[in-house]
């Protein structure tokens, strides 16, 4: 994170004097934000409705709040349900190759591709559920394409965009972390990307779910808790083919050179705190929000290494074999569950379906 960023970062907590000298260019965006939505609320604008149903997962926040996740986690719930989800994702930094505005992962893909290509998070998603994704910046046309490429979808899931609103949705799902709505103004007096009481997107089959990735609600809007905790370690290679967690954490609280853990996170503080909380001796390695990994982070002495897995999709393991040889790297999976509640006002909304498919 650049010293601007923190120092915004810092601002949008409070209502101090550089959020009040910005307050005039948050007006400005206030009044862009209710002419938008107006414009598609009015048809001015144009939105495309799928031939499937839609959930939208994002936040009003900017930065890491939680949408992978909770999208993760609500790709399993449908799946276990019968459903045959996709993912569009716009697919953050990714580099589609040239020409192409669209990128499927899938399993005849996801091998030849990587993070640079996609993007970390869709690569992720994809690992962590074997969902088909489609990475588009215009998901109504990714979405078209997705279910041509795989017509056994039945439901597709959008990661990150709630103010995407050319793609018609029928269910809304935002996402708050321990931020909440910071203070409470717009961009970029404050952290919001539209105000926190914003009227639901016409269209919806029920009103918007709220999710608190958070101890508890951060924002006056009533919602549901996700528990979120560091899942057992496991070794890079084997998180690579879906192996089983390895007992870590025990030996390397006692490792004599000490731990490296490296976040290329919005917040790698949480992920550096939560190592501590488990006793582990760490030197932290802060990188930026989906940092590359074009070079090794950590220095060629380093033995025993922790990564997210938003940065483990980066890191080949026949790569690090041949750059760091004798470090280990472990990859710290989160382990994230929303409360039953959430889940039953999900299949509620569900269940209200227009153009509900049966699931199985």
């Amino acid at each position: 994170m650049s010293l601007i960023e923190a120092r915004l970062n810092q601002a949008w907590l409070r209502k101090g004097p550089l959020a009040m000298a910005l307050l005039p260019l948050a007006w400005l965006m206030g009044a862009v934000v209710a002419c938008r939505r107006q414009g598609y609320r009015m048809g001015w604008l144009a939105s495309r409705k799928m031939p499937v149903p839609v959930v939208v997962v994002g936040n009003r926040i900017v930065g890491g709040a939680g949408k992978t996740p909770t999208t993760i986690a609500l790709l399993a719930h449908l799946k276990a349900c019968g459903w045959r989800p996709g993912v569009l994702t716009r697919g953050y930094k990714a580099q589609l190759p040239q020409g192409q505005q669209g990128l499927l992962i899938d399993v005849n893909s996801a091998s030849r591709l990587t993070a640079r290509q996609c993007g970390d998070e869709p690569l992720l998603i994809w690992r962590r559920t074997g969902v088909p994704i489609m990475v588009n910046r215009d998901r109504a046309s990714g979405g078209l394409a997705l279910l041509q490429a795989h017509p056994d979808i039945n439901i597709l899931v959008c990661d990150d965009g709630l103010q995407h609103l050319r793609l018609q949705r029928d269910v809304e799902v935002i996402v708050f972390d321990g931020r909440g709505a910071g203070n409470g103004w717009l961009l970029p007096a404050g952290p919001l990307r539209e105000p926190i009481h914003t009227p639901p997107t016409p269209g919806l089959c029920a009103p918007p779910l709220v999710l608190y990735n958070a101890p508890q609600a951060s924002t006056t809007l009533p919602g549901h808790l996700a528990l979120s905790a560091m899942a057992p370690l496991r070794l890079l290679d084997d998180w690579w083919v879906g192996g089983l967690a390895n007992s870590a954490t025990a030996s390397l609280a006692n490792s004599a050179d000490g731990v490296w853990a490296v976040a290329g996170i919005a917040h790698p503080q949480r992920f550096f705190d939560a190592l501590r909380s488990q006793g582990l001796r760490i030197t932290p390695v802060a990188l930026p929000d989906h940092a590359e990994m074009a070079d090794i982070p950590w220095p060629e002495h380093a033995r025993e290494v922790i990564v997210t897995e938003k940065d483990a999709v980066k890191l080949d393991p026949d790569r690090l074999a041949r750059e760091r040889p004798g470090c280990r790297v472990w990859v710290a999976a989160l382990d994230f569950h929303p409360q039953a509640s959430f889940w039953r006002e999900l299949d509620s909304a569900l269940e209200k379906l227009p153009n509900r498919h049966q699931p199985g």
